[in-house]
């Protein structure tokens, strides 16, 4: 049982997803704490921010925040010593930093990371294309991919794509069926990065065994069976090496934490492209 409670508010004048990054990471560094959240999303005028004062003063808590306009931020900042609770503005001493060093103004404006300008097109171009080529769907335009995944059946193929593309990157997926050899075409894509998901097969039993009851289906079959899910995860591993595939174990792994390891393959490998890239113009000469 919690030994602990706390109110914790979360003050932001766009989307929040940066303050609550912060909170999240945070808080799982505490245990037996519950912590009651508090968010205030949107806070851009002065009635707003007086309204967030009340609610805290109703429930002191530290507050962390992220708000850019200096009107809002002093009455909020006023409030918040008024009231005497904590108050953490999380992205200053990074803006300070890079303001000094950059010897440039910090412009103040709220949500400017939500800009709907050619990165927010492209990530939104990055999230149709992973749509589209989810689950093999689709191989046809594979080389427009960014990267591709395989694994054999759930192995959070789909989830971690969705994440990928919404870090900008065109994601598809693709099944690793036993019995069914995967088209040839895949397997020498020359553009994405390829990469291979695997799963413990206790885990990966367990987990297709649940599914399985979930759509009221017999937990007995095959495909849940644990030495059939050792051979099929045996098989597939032996087809990544033989390919020469990097393979991510997800078995103790957060989608995000699968994520941010293909993020690094990925700059690794367009790392190498270039560099293979300015060893053929050294070659010819020429810009190829």
């Amino acid at each position: 049982m919690p030994v602990k409670s706390l109110n914790l508010h979360l003050v932001s004048d766009s989307s929040g997803e940066t303050v609550s990054s912060v909170a999240r990471a945070c808080q799982v560094q505490f245990e037996d704490v519950d912590v009651r959240q508090h968010q205030w999303w949107l806070i851009r005028t002065k009635g707003q921010a007086l309204r967030v004062l009340d609610s805290i003063a109703a429930t002191p808590g530290p507050v962390l925040y992220t708000v850019m306009d200096p009107a809002i931020r002093a009455t909020l900042e006023d409030g918040f010593a008024r009231i005497d609770v904590p108050y953490i503005p999380v992205m200053d001493p990074v803006l300070s930093t890079l303001s000094a060093v950059l010897d440039l103004p910090i412009r103040g404006k709220p949500g400017r990371q939500h800009v709907m300008d050619a990165e927010y097109f492209r990530r939104i171009e990055a999230m149709q294309f992973t749509v589209d080529h989810d689950d093999g769907q689709v191989i046809d335009g594979l080389e427009a991919a960014d990267v591709v995944v395989f694994g054999v059946s759930r192995t959070s193929k789909t989830p971690t794509c969705m994440y990928l593309a919404n870090r900008g990157l065109k994601a598809a997926n693709v099944p690793v069926v036993p019995g069914i050899p995967l088209p040839e075409r895949l397997l020498t894509l020359q553009g994405p990065l390829k990469v291979g998901l695997t799963r413990e097969p206790r885990s990966l039993s367990d987990i297709r065994r649940n599914r399985l009851r979930m759509m009221n289906q017999s937990d007995g079959s095959a495909y849940a069976n644990e030495e059939t899910v050792r051979e099929e995860v045996l098989e597939a591993r032996r087809l990544f090496s033989r390919l020469g595939f990097p393979v991510i174990d997800v078995t103790r792994k957060s989608i995000e934490e699968a994520a941010a390891a293909i993020l690094q393959l990925h700059a690794d490998h367009k790392r190498r492209q270039k560099e293979d890239l300015s060893v053929l113009e050294d070659l010819s000469g020429y810009p190829t």
